[in-house]
């Protein structure tokens, strides 16, 4: 039986067979995956299934009867090693047959490459069974070392403390989350974990684990600095999953390269998620890779209606978010390439956002607690209109501001 195969059982692998089925597409879909769970939301992994506010079943995009009841067979626990013109052979030799490809292969953990590394009590999050083996873990810990202060370190870091933990958040370098905020929004986290009991060390780098009778004791530093831990947990970033597609012949280029309506360098072969570099959502120009489920979702959508030849749905303004603690960030379009901020709010409230240009125009916000402020910019850029930053410093609500503001093209 062929109909399409759909390489990848994370959030886009989902949405895009989901997605073929609402265009009404009735062939077979098969969705293989790794892992044996059945697909699941992997961004509560580092917050509230931690927590544990949440379980596998909760977890679960789908109930269990939702893919046989659309005609959509899971292919679990099974890894694709090898694919042809086509068949995808797994690890386990099954043969995948198929008539169309899609590639949502996801990424996988940057692994952190010193001596100690691989001893017991050493920590990573992207899957579920790796979540399991942390949350059980942490019940008895005393006292944890974060390595990695983007947005997986600090969340599990805000778990942690907020269970009573000793923290310790190790960054290398010189401030916090520094590829996705301003260094207002960066000094901001910091305090603030800091003032909930988390130590914070910038500038460290991390040049070995100890331990004893195979399980972690300490973290030692490039200053000679020894930490104490007896769990430790690393979140250095990821790296795309592209060797499938290397094997295919796709162009990749710090992952797989796509275009607007998720076309690889075959056009007949889609893909999407965090696999993808594909063109800036709101100018078109240059590449980028974004992790985000709203991003695998995107995609996905756009992916299913190439293979159903239909036009793709309108490109959405990328937005994000992290849950610290009591902290809610939410991210809306693209600071990169910004040369100009406006703040607004109240940083030792914590309550405040800050709107960035580029050339005068806005191309994204930071809100921490001001969900209306986040919302307000969100339209805006979705309908191509401006929020002057003289206007935004003056202060007043943002919503009277997009009541008067005029359109712009994104620069």
């Amino acid at each position: 039986m062929s109909g399409t195969l759909v390489v990848g059982a994370g959030q886009a692998g989902v949405q895009l067979a989901v997605s073929l089925r609402e265009a009404g597409d009735a062939g077979p879909i098969t969705v293989v995956g790794a892992e044996p769970d059945a697909p699941y939301q992997r961004p509560p992994l580092s917050k509230a299934f931690l927590l544990g506010r949440t379980d596998a079943t909760g977890l679960a995009f789908r109930t269990p009867g939702y893919y046989a009841d659309h005609g959509i067979e899971l292919a679990t626990g099974e890894r694709v090693s090898d694919i042809g013109d086509s068949c995808a052979i797994t690890a386990s030799g099954r043969c995948l047959e198929f008539e169309q490809l899609a590639l949502t292969l996801g990424a996988r953990v940057r692994r952190l490459d010193v001596p100690g590394g691989d001893l017991a009590g050493v920590h990573y999050i992207r899957e579920l069974a790796s979540a399991r083996r942390l949350r059980a873990e942490l019940d008895d810990a005393e006292r944890v070392v974060v390595i990695g202060g983007g947005f997986i370190g600090l969340e599990t870091a805000a778990v942690a403390r907020g269970l009573g933990r000793d923290v310790t958040v190790v960054e290398a370098a010189d401030r916090l989350i520094g590829r996705a905020v301003a260094t207002t929004v960066s000094d901001f986290y910091r305090q603030a974990h800091e003032r909930r009991g988390t130590r914070v060390r910038l500038g460290s780098t991390v040049v070995a684990l100890t331990g004893d009778g195979g399980t972690v004791r300490a973290v030692h530093l490039a200053d000679g600095t020894e930490l104490p831990a007896d769990l430790v947990v690393v979140g250095i970033g990821v790296t795309p999953r592209t060797e499938l597609a290397e094997r295919l012949g796709l162009e990749c280029d710090g992952g797989i390269v796509v275009d607007a309506a998720a076309r690889t360098s075959r056009p007949e072969i889609v893909a999407a998620g965090d696999c993808t570099v594909r063109p800036h959502v709101l100018t078109g120009e240059g590449r980028v890779r974004l992790e985000s489920v709203q991003n695998a979702v995107s995609q996905a959508k756009a992916a299913a209606a190439t293979l159903t030849g239909t036009p793709p749905p309108r490109p959405e303004v990328p937005w994000f978010w992290s849950d610290q603690a009591d902290l809610k960030l939410q991210i809306a379009g693209l600071s990169a390439g910004h040369d100009e901020t406006a703040v607004r709010g109240n940083l030792d409230a914590e309550r405040f956002s800050v709107l960035y240009y580029r050339r005068g125009t806005l191309i994204a916000v930071d809100a921490v607690n001001a969900p209306a402020d986040y919302l307000t910019v969100r339209k805006a850029l979705g309908v191509g209109l401006n929020l002057p930053a003289e206007r935004v410093r003056e202060g007043g609500p943002l919503k009277e501001i997009l009541a008067t503001a005029k359109g712009t093209r994104p620069c």
